[in-house]
C-alpha cells in the first residue's frame, strides 16, 4: 500500500491578508454595481491602525471608498481596530485601457463581439479539479481546512465559541491509501482569543463546537494528531501585529498548492484583468472535465498574451485518469468552451457584483457561476465531441 499526504491551510476574515483582499473586492463590487464597465485594479495594505488603498480605477461611478473600507471592518467586528484610511487612486494607463478595449483581433479587421475585447495582461492561469468525493470538485485538505475556518467566523459571531477574535487560520493533513482519501492526519488550529480565555477550554470548546461538527462526514479518530493554537498565547492579532496586503493568500484564494498557480492575485481585479477571469474559465473548464466523469483529475493551463483576444496556449493534463486521451479531451475544450475574455465574462457573468463573498474560503467554492456544471445537454455533447477527437 502507497502512503502518501496532503496538506492545504485556510485563514479566517480577520486575518490581516485576507482582511485586505476583503477590502479590495468590496470596492470591486461597489463600482460594479454602478458601472458595470468599470475597470478596477486595487491594492490593499493594513498596518497597525492604517488601512492604505491604492491603484487604478476608470469608471462613470463614484464611490465613497472609506465608507466601504469602514462597512467591510464592521463586517468583520474589527472596526474599533482602526483609525485612519487612506486612497491613492488614479486612472488606468491609458496604453493598457487601448489595449484592453480594442484588441488586435479588432484592431486586425476582425469585428466579431467577442473579438472585440483585449486580454488585461500576459500571463498563464490554472484551473483544477478532482474527484474526491466531494461535490465542490477540490482536494479534501483544501475543503475541511476552509470549512474550519468559516466555522470559526460563524461560531465567534453568534458567540457559540466564547471570547474569540477575528484572525484565524487552519490547516488539514489528509492521509491517502493508493491515491485515495483515508483519514485526518492532522489539524491545526489557531484562532485570536481575547486575554481573559483560558486555553484548556477554548481547545474544549473548538473541538466539540467546530471540529466535530465540520467533520462529521469523515471523522478524526483517535490517532488524529489535533493542535489548537500550539503557540499558546494569541492575544494580539490582525494588522494590529502583523501587515496585510492583497494577493499573499494565493493558495487559500485557489487550491492550496495542490496544483499550480500562474501567481496572480485574483481579489481587487475586474473581469477583463485574465488573472481573474481567465483562472475562472480554467478552473470551470476543468470542473466540467471532472464533472462529466471523462477524468478523475484535470489541469488546464490557458495563456494569453496582453491586448490579445485569444489564447495563446492552451493544454490539458489528466494525470493518467482520463476516459480519453489528453489531447482528444484539449481539442474538444477548444470546440466547446470559448476563452476569449469577452466570451468567459459573457459566459460566466463577471459583470454582476459579489465579489467580496469570493474573497473568504477559496475563489472555488461553489457560491459563484464558475463553479457551476454545464448543462446535460452540454454535458452529453462534451462527450460526444471528445470522441470525435479521440477516434
Amino acid at each position: 500500500m502507497n502512503i502518501t499526504f496532503k496538506t492545504a491551510e485556510s485563514v479566517c476574515e480577520g486575518h490581516p491578508d485576507k482582511l485586505c483582499d476583503k477590502i479590495a473586492d468590496a470596492i470591486l463590487d461597489a463600482y460594479l454595481y454602478k458601472d458595470k464597465g468599470a475597470h478596477v485594479a486595487v491594492e490593499v495594505m493594513a498596518v497597525g491602525r492604517r488601512i492604505i488603498v491604492a491603484g487604478e480605477i476608470s469608471s462613470t461611478a463614484k464611490v465613497n471608498i472609506q465608507s466601504v473600507v469602514w462597512r467591510v471592518l464592521d463586517k468583520v467586528g474589527m472596526t474599533s481596530f482602526w483609525r485612519f484610511v487612506q486612497v491613492y487612486v488614479r486612472k488606468q494607463s491609458p496604453d493598457i485601457a487601448g489595449g484592453v478595449n480594442y484588441s488586435l483581433e479588432s484592431r486586425n479587421g476582425d469585428d466579431s463581439w467577442y473579438s472585440s475585447l483585449g486580454a488585461g495582461d500576459q500571463g498563464t492561469v490554472y484551473g483544477y479539479a478532482i474527484d474526491e468525493g466531494g461535490y465542490l470538485y477540490m482536494p479534501l485538505p483544501v475543503v475541511y481546512a476552509h470549512a474550519i475556518c468559516k466555522k470559526l467566523d460563524e461560531c465567534r459571531k453568534s458567540g457559540l465559541v466564547h471570547g474569540i477574535l477575528p484572525d484565524g487560520k487552519a490547516q488539514v493533513t489528509i492521509e491517502y491509501h493508493d491515491g485515495k482519501p483515508a483519514r485526518v492526519k492532522t489539524i491545526v488550529v489557531s484562532i485570536q482569543h481575547k486575554e481573559s480565555v483560558e486555553l484548556e477550554q477554548l481547545r474544549s470548546e473548538i473541538v466539540s463546537n467546530i471540529l466535530w461538527p465540520v467533520f462529521e462526514k469523515f471523522p478524526f479518530d483517535k490517532e488524529t494528531e489535533i493542535l489548537i493554537n500550539p503557540s499558546g498565547r494569541f492575544v494580539k492579532g490582525g494588522p494590529d501585529a502583523d501587515t496585510g496586503l492583497t494577493g499573499r493568500k494565493l493558495m487559500v484564494d485557489t487550491y492550496g498548492g495542490l496544483a499550480h498557480h500562474g501567481g496572480g492575485a485574483l481579489s481587487g481585479k475586474d473581469p477583463t484583468k485574465v488573472d481573474r477571469s481567465g483562472a475562472y474559465m480554467a478552473r470551470y473548464i476543468a470542473r466540467n472535465v471532472v464533472s462529466s466523469r471523462l477524468a478523475k483529475e484535470c489541469e488546464v493551463s490557458i495563456s494569453y498574451a496582453i491586448g490579445k483576444a485569444d489564447p495563446v496556449a492552451f493544454t490539458v493534463d489528466t494525470f493518467g485518469t482520463g476516459k480519453y486521451p489528453d489531447e482528444a479531451i484539449r481539442k474538444a475544450c477548444l470546440e466547446i468552451f470559448n476563452m476569449r475574455p469577452a466570451a468567459i465574462i459573457e459566459k460566466l457573468c463577471l459583470r454582476n457584483p459579489g465579489y467580496e463573498d469570493t474573497a473568504t474560503y477559496g475563489h472555488f467554492n461553489g457560491l459563484r457561476t464558475w463553479e457551476s456544471s454545464v448543462s446535460l445537454r452540454e454535458d452529453y455533447r462534451f462527450e460526444e465531441v471528445v470522441k470525435k477527437y479521440a477516434d
